[in-house]
């Protein structure tokens, strides 16, 4: 197997190929730092990927995103947010499929975008949930427009999973509790969880499983994603 990683934070890359390497040591793990929010440095860190591990594409997994400060206040603070989480967690994901899609393999090809249960609740009245949301319709496109190809594109909504970087900044026993108490199984999700989802999807046995929502939540949000 051979990956690579795309991201801004050259540190974080390299912790993260070293890490994966270890596990996997019979794989060719590396890394392309860009700002998947700049379409030059897309273009250019997805040719860089080409002539490290080749030009054929497997799979494409696209996980970039995250919140921004608020800016509570006049319409241009507000405007600058709701840009910049739209930029942070819609556009990453377009302008590096739009790149690389010529490249993914027909048929067979795999497009796996990571978004949030906040995409089906809500999130609290800031610009996550609808951009999270945004890349639900952008996969549906997505998949019908590639069916004829053969290649497939599902989403997997996460639920509340603490282990992460998106908590980084803390998170409060009293809302830990909460989260834990809206799932059906009682516990908070794992990296591990998500994990095996995306893997899932990116296997030869979803060749059939297309143009879908995976909830990952332990059951927080039932039903159809």
């Amino acid at each position: 197997m051979n990956a690579v990683l795309f991201g801004r934070r050259e540190a974080v890359l390299e912790a993260a190929a070293k890490e994966l390497s270890a596990a996997h040591p019979d794989s060719r793990i590396v890394y392309q730092v860009a700002d998947l929010t700049d379409p030059e440095q897309v273009r250019s860190a997805v040719a860089g990927a080409a002539g490290q591990v080749g030009e054929s594409v497997d799979v494409i997994v696209n996980n970039a995103g995250g919140t921004v400060p608020s800016r509570p206040g006049d319409g241009t603070r507000l405007s600058t947010e709701w840009h910049e989480t739209f930029d942070l967690n819609v556009l990453t994901a377009v302008l590096l499929t739009n790149e690389a899609v010529s490249r993914l393999r027909r048929p067979g090809g795999r497009i796996v975008t990571v978004s949030s249960v906040a995409a089906l609740r809500g999130s609290g009245g800031g610009p996550y949930g609808p951009a999270k949301a945004a890349l639900h319709a952008w996969n549906y496109d997505l998949a019908r427009n590639l069916g004829k190809e053969g290649i497939t594109a599902n989403v997997v909504a996460p639920g509340f999973v603490p282990d992460t970087e998106f908590w980084a900044d803390g998170l409060s026993d009293n809302l830990y509790r909460s989260r834990v108490a809206d799932t059906l199984v009682g516990r908070a999700g794992t990296p591990e969880d998500v994990a095996g989802a995306v893997r899932w999807l990116a296997s030869p046995d979803t060749s059939w499983v297309t143009g879908q929502i995976i909830q990952v939540n332990g059951g927080t949000v039932l039903g159809r994603g």
